[in-house]
């Protein structure tokens, strides 16, 4: 396996890992919003905060990495279309991911004070996780779509 395949394969394993862990604890997360139980509630967005750190983050600094090192030595042109619209959705799935995590952090902190306390949940925290589930939707999209785009390459 020469350079080019070796940073290829990165590159498609930290685009699985960023779509494939963001679905699993988008998933997660989601469910927790179901039970009335602060400490299951707690356990989701505090194991969701720690998968984002271990392995959202690393992907999402490796993917523009691994891409313009890819599209330099593929001889690819950087203004491609395909290429325009997958740097486009990229940075809308970051600009909406970027929230989020804030938004994670907080509800995390929120659930923490509410455990504490021994006070139920304040209508804040309910405002974050509608904002949270919204904010997921595009950066999803997004990323679906640049893995069609990175499939079919269209002209």
């Amino acid at each position: 396996m020469g350079i080019y395949d070796f940073i290829k394969t990165i590159h498609i394993i930290s685009a699985t890992i960023l779509l494939g862990t963001g679905l699993g604890i988008a998933f997660f997360m989601f469910c927790s919003r179901f039970t009335p139980n602060l400490h299951e509630k707690f356990y989701a967005i505090r194991t969701t905060v720690l998968a984002d750190y271990i392995f959202t983050a690393p992907a999402v600094i490796a993917q523009p990495l691994t891409g313009a090192w890819l599209v330099a030595h593929a001889g690819l042109g950087w203004t491609d279309t395909w290429l325009l619209a997958t740097y486009a959705l990229y940075i809308i799935a970051g600009l909406c991911w970027l929230p989020v995590v804030w938004i994670q952090i907080r509800l995390k902190q929120i659930l923490k004070t509410c455990l504490d306390r021994g006070i139920p949940l304040p209508p804040e925290y309910h405002k974050l996780f509608r904002l949270w589930f919204i904010l997921g939707w595009p950066a999803f999209i997004g990323l679906i779509a640049i893995f069609f785009l990175m499939v079919i390459k269209p002209t």
